[in-house]
């Protein structure tokens, strides 16, 4: 019998990008977080387990705000991601603090997740409701044959730009019927006026991105083949990241997707969104969170309570 698609939320660094969970301000009058507006959107469309994936230091805060609230809505699985993760032969560099990335995340779920398919979502970013209705569609059919089948929501981005920084966006090369073809991480994508640029040096040189260019925003659908492959490419990651940038270096889900689809191991069909992303990258952007929600509640896509009438 196929298994539903799970959705995991990755959370591990929740704590340290907040300075404590206790310091993540409430986007509504009833204390809802953007990830409660994630696992609504997510039951309403079909996902019956989610699994959490955080940090062991961050555990019982995250379940007493916001672990406890969802287990009365959904069943809940809880993932650790550590840096002592790594495979047999390979130590954590001293002095690092900084998680493996979005690739390594994902590789710590392998357990829990089995046999069944998976989307993966970041928990402070707001995703829209069709979004996670359309992936899970979409992994509700979906198999592997002599190619791994792999899906993605991707985004407009100027419509995931904030005003108050920098962001990192997994820039999308797309063919012309919507299938991935390539898929670049910039790390410092910044909004200059009405453009979006990135740089690379520091901001020495400053590239201009075009007003059509879609990102991704780590809101994947996987088969459970990904595992292996996270799995088997982590070691090779390492051996390269551990002498270049040992406290820095992250594994991300886009390197790995992009391998794969040079390899032509794989396939990934982009699911567009014409939604804005909302997000708290920066403190400074949960006023325009907060007003977004307002006006959902004020169209009627949210109750004004959002789980007691769920």
């Amino acid at each position: 019998m196929r298994k539903k698609p799970v959705l995991v939320i990755m959370a591990a660094g929740m704590g340290s990008r907040y300075g404590g969970l206790k310091q993540i301000d409430p986007i509504d009058d009833h204390g809802n977080l953007i990830i409660d507006f994630s696992i609504y959107d997510a039951v309403a469309a079909g996902f019956e387990k989610i699994i959490f994936l955080i940090k062991k230091s961050i555990e019982q805060e995250f379940r007493e705000q916001i672990g406890r609230r969802m287990e009365a809505h959904v069943e809940t699985a809880y993932v650790y991601q550590e840096l002592d993760q790594l495979p047999e032969g390979y130590a954590c560099p001293e002095g690092r603090v900084k998680p493996w990335g979005t690739a390594h995340a994902v590789l710590c779920c392998a357990g829990e997740l089995g046999d069944a398919p998976f989307a993966v979502i970041n928990a402070d970013d707001y995703y829209g409701k069709s979004a996670f209705q359309t992936i899970f569609d979409q992994l509700s059919h979906m198999e592997d044959d002599d190619t791994c089948h792999y899906t993605m929501v991707g985004y407009d981005l100027y419509k995931t730009l904030t005003d108050h920084g920098h962001v990192a966006r997994g820039v999308c090369t797309l063919s012309e019927s919507g299938m991935l073809q390539e898929i670049v991480e910039r790390t410092r994508i910044e909004k200059h006026g009405n453009r979006a640029e990135y740089t690379e040096d520091g901001g020495a040189v400053w590239t201009a991105l075009p007003e059509d260019t879609i990102v991704s925003m780590n809101l994947w659908g996987f088969t459970p083949s990904i595992l292996k492959e996270l799995e088997k490419r982590f070691p090779a990651f390492l051996d390269n990241s551990l002498n270049s940038d040992p406290l820095k270096s992250e594994y991300f889900l886009p390197f790995v997707v992009d391998q794969l689809i040079r390899e032509g191991r794989a396939d990934v069909k982009v699911l567009h969104s014409a939604d804005s992303w909302y997000g708290v990258t920066y403190k400074e952007d949960k006023e325009r969170v907060v007003e977004a929600v307002r006006a959902f509640k004020k169209a009627g896509l949210y109750p004004e309570r959002l789980w007691e009438e769920a």
